[in-house]
């Protein structure tokens, strides 16, 4: 298999999301590629995230006198240089070496924040270590064992990190087709780091099955509803954020019980296929969060345009996940920070062209919707 200077020897420079991703699928091996590139069964909802970030156009404006504009946003009180943070995804060693510790230095070179999976390849000191100025959050997942939930609860606080993501659209694993078809499984030399020692992270796997869907059967807890979320914010001496909401109902629920924020998502595509888009779901959650808190969004985000239609929206920032992963399997640290660099001059650019000098300026009126 070539390696990432062989694949970028003699090749075009990659200034697209589609060039990145082919230079990772060259590099990573086929059930690598597979487990980060797929979606569950047909892959509908994998689909739509992109289709409906294409029906929303701008309706920009012209002479509108604005001068470099502002990227950077507040959230629970630490400024970012912009809006886009690196979502929680897992297993970073099956793309890089330095794994997660790469995304994290990358992170906190560009100014924004990483939020470490509970499924990460490092663990959550090791990571804390490698970026100690950066900004981090750590996605969480309810095991069976609470005791383990709150060792990695406060594990997360005690390293520095700002916030817990609850992921909360994951009670059972999606059926992946592409998994299954692989058989699915870690290779030698990658575990899942943060649970070693607090709870099994290895399986044995058939053919057509998931060692992942093998793994969420036995220890995450399938049954976890509102007493947990509150339990969980009660339990976590930092903000906690619920990740995989898509409606305006389950909006008001999480946050009466608790919530700081809510990230609409409908994990990439990976749960239940069919899903709403995530950008279509977005105007709801936001009208039912009101001002109270921050709502990002992730699924489908690809470019500058996407974080913009987004925040017009009334998102208050995005997260990115596979175009970071291609980028980190093609140039480790600095295929992270050069895709993040990239996203930013994508807004700054868009942003000039929509006639906006901050984000403040990002509002509905500059979005038509086509069917």
């Amino acid at each position: 298999m070539p390696n990432a200077d062989e694949i970028r020897a003699g090749r075009r420079p990659a200034v697209s999301p589609e060039d990145l991703e082919a230079e990772a699928r060259a590099v990573l091996s086929p059930t690598a590629y597979d487990y980060y590139a797929g979606g569950a069964e047909d892959e509908v909802t994998l689909v739509a995230n992109r289709k409906a970030f294409e029906r929303w156009r701008f309706r920009y404006r012209v002479l509108a006198g604005g001068a470099e504009p502002d990227l950077s946003v507040e959230i629970f009180g630490k400024r970012i240089s912009l809006p886009v943070l690196l979502a929680p995804t897992a297993v970073h060693g099956l793309a890089h070496v330095d794994g997660e510790l790469a995304t994290a230095r990358a992170a906190a070179r560009a100014g924004t924040t990483f939020c470490l999976s509970t499924l990460a390849s490092r663990t959550i000191e090791d990571v804390a270590a490698a970026a100690p100025a950066g900004a981090r959050w750590f996605q969480l997942y309810i095991y069976r064992d609470r005791g383990v939930t709150g060792e990695l609860v406060d594990r997360a606080a005690a390293a520095g990190y700002q916030a817990i993501e609850l992921t909360a659209d994951f009670p059972v694993a999606g059926r992946r087709d592409r998994d299954m078809r692989n058989a699915f499984a870690l290779p030698d030399g990658v575990t899942y780091a943060n649970l070693a020692g607090g709870a099994r992270t290895t399986v044995d796997v058939q053919p057509g099955e998931s060692g992942l869907a093998k793994y969420v059967a036995g220890l995450l807890d399938p049954t976890i509803g509102w007493s947990d979320l509150e339990w969980l914010v009660e339990r976590s001496p930092v903000p906690v954020l619920v990740k995989g909401v898509v409606r305006g109902d389950d909006a008001e629920h999480c946050i009466s019980h608790g919530a700081a924020g809510l990230v609409v998502s409908n994990h990439g595509g990976r749960q239940l296929d069919s899903s709403i888009a995530s950008i279509d779901a977005l105007p709801e959650v936001v009208e039912a969060a009101g001002s109270r808190v921050p709502v990002l969004i992730d699924g489908g985000v690809r470019r500058g345009t996407d974080v913009l239609k987004a925040i017009c929206l009334g998102a208050t920032a995005v997260q990115v996940g596979r175009p970071y992963l291609w980028a980190l399997a093609v140039d480790g640290e600095h295929g992270v920070l050069g895709l993040i660099e990239q996203l930013r001059d994508e807004l700054t650019v868009g942003m000039a062209l929509l006639g906006a000098s901050s984000l403040a300026d990002l509002n509905r009126d500059l979005l038509s919707r086509w069917e």
